[in-house]
Order: C-alpha cells, then structure tokens, then sequence
C-alpha cells in the first residue's frame, strides 16, 4: 500500500476556517456530483443535522457536502453557510426555482476551550465551504474543527492534552482509501500498532500520564460528568463504489479504529460519529474497504495527536515529553 495525500483520494474538496481565538472551527467536505454517504453513530451524546438522510431508506442517494464542527449543538448553524454557499453555485438538487443542497453535519463539544461565546456559524462554514472548492486549505492540527480538540478529560481540563485534526490515506491497485479525525475524546489515546499511549489524562503536576481507565473504575458511583463534553469525528473517503447501505456498514467497521486507538470509546460524554463517502466507480470488496478503512482511521489518529500543538494551555504530545 502506498501512503497518499487525502485530496487524492477522490473528488471531495476539503476547506477549514477557524477562530484560532476562540478555539474552534469547522472542516468541510464537498462532492459538487454528489457523493454516496453513510453514518454510524456510537457515541451517547451526538449533535447532527441531516443525519437521517442517510439512512438507507431515505430517499436522497448522495448528499453534496458534510461539516465536522466545534461548538457542540451551537455549531450546527455552520451548515447553514456551506448550503448558502452551494446554492449560490448552483450545486445541489435541481427544483426549479433554485438548487438545494444536501449537507449533513457532526458536532463536538469544544466549548471548555478558548471563548466559549464563540461558536462555528454560517460565517465561518461559508469560508470554509469556500476554501474548499476554491483554494482548498486542509492541513492536520489545530485547524478547522480540530482548533479545539483535547483529549484525557475525566479528571477535569486541568490535566487533559492538546490534540486536533488530523488525517491519512492509501491507495492499493487503484482502489484509495482516506480518512479525517477529530480527535476529541473523553479517553486516552494509544499507538495501534504497539499500544503505547501517545496522549491522554495527565497527573496533577502534567508530567506523566495518568490512566483514564483507572480513574474511571475506581468507584461503581454514578458519574456525572458535568465539567466537560467530547466526541471524536471522522470521515472517511473511497473511490470504491458502494451504496447508502455498505457505506453504513463500513463506516461501523471504522469503529474498530476508534476502539484500537480510543480507551474508553463510546462513553456516553461522547458522541462518536463515523461518515464513510464514496466518490469514485472502482469495485471493491465491502469487507476489504472496512478493514482498510478502520486501519486508516487509526492512523489519522495518531497523526491528529502528533500534528497538534499546545494551545490554550494545554500540552501537546509534540511538546511534552512523557
């Protein structure tokens, strides 16, 4: 397999705009022919919008753009600049009187960072939908929705760690698969290929790593978890041709990465959430694309936690040695 750049996996323009301020941001995707989508939810505590359109009985069979944003459920409004944007282009479902878009969208909470008045909106998600199609900025770290990102938080965000967004792809006889996470869990974050943990809660004095694990099974006491929010985001991207259905089935044998790279995943503080598009007529093997796919996600995981730098004062990985 050779690794390759995310904007040659496929026809998906990636834009991203943030409030370095602040501390938040949005990351855009756009397929302006429409790209088939699928999701898989395993997080307790999810924001979205257009979610249900992709489920398998829905009618739409491509959606035209999808938003990863900070700003938990304050965030979602940023969708409403990327749909501005692609009707002002013309992209979208033809009805006559104008064109609609369909944009689907994940949120995280990133409100504990930064200024939490400030949230992604229809300013920040048109900029990013027009860098997208127009001079496209992706980049991993503290950019787009990943400006805001941390992980390790039971304990508090005294002794949590700077992460952001990062991303990875392959391409293996001409079939391409990529990946984009933003990585902002409640958990500790590990290398999948030897286990050694990479980010996570910190002890009191920030010098060595705590485990989230631990400190989660101390005590069988209701937790209540009232001091912060999480979820981790990710889109993953092939040139392989599947359906609404096997892209929902991919996109939950993405979850493998999360839980190979995330300890814990799935909390109920989080709201996981796996998009898997796909732009492209190669054919391919459902359970081979699934599998590449979870090992893809791991390894932008790892690159969100290597690519981020301390902010907010919050250490990063790349700057703290532990």
């Amino acid at each position: 397999m050779n690794v390759i750049p995310i904007n040659e996996v496929a026809p998906v323009y990636i834009g991203q705009a943030e409030d370095q301020a602040a501390g938040t941001g949005c990351t855009v995707f756009i397929c302006p022919e429409g790209m088939r989508a699928g999701l898989d939810v395993r997080g307790g505590g999810p924001a979205s919008r257009e979610s249900e359109i992709l489920n398998p009985v829905a009618a739409a069979q491509v959606i035209h753009g999808i938003v990863l944003a900070g700003g938990s459920a304050f965030g979602l409004n940023a969708a409403d600049g990327v749909m501005k944007y692609l009707e002002e282009h013309g992209i979208g479902f033809d009805v006559g009187i104008t064109h609609v878009p369909l944009v689907s969208q994940a949120g995280l909470f990133d409100l504990m960072v930064g200024d939490s008045n400030v949230r992604p909106d229809a300013k920040m998600g048109y900029e990013a939908a027009r860098c997208a199609m127009e001079a496209p900025n992706y980049k991993d770290g503290n950019f787009g929705a990943g400006t805001g990102c941390t992980v390790g938080k039971i304990s508090g965000m005294d002794t949590c760690m700077k992460t952001g967004i990062g991303s990875y792809a392959i391409e293996k006889d001409g079939l391409k698969v990529g990946a984009v996470v933003a990585l902002n869990a409640l958990g500790d974050i590990y290398d999948w290929k030897n286990g050694k943990k990479i980010a996570g809660l910190l002890t009191a004095d920030n010098k060595t790593f705590a485990d989230t694990g631990k400190v989660l099974t101390q005590s069988i006491e209701t937790i209540r978890n009232v001091f912060t929010d999480n979820t981790t985001l990710a889109v993953v991207i092939t040139n392989a041709k599947f359906d609404k259905a096997a892209l929902c089935k991919i996109a939950g044998m993405c979850h493998d990465g999360y839980a190979r790279s995330i300890r814990p995943v799935h909390t109920s503080f989080d709201g996981d959430s796996i998009f898997a598009v796909s732009a492209g007529d190669v054919e391919a093997d459902q359970e081979v694309v699934g599998t590449i796919a979870a090992d893809v996600i791991s390894e932008a995981i790892i690159r969100a936690v290597t690519s981020a730098k301390s902010a907010y004062g919050h250490p990063s990985a790349s700057d703290l040695n532990v």
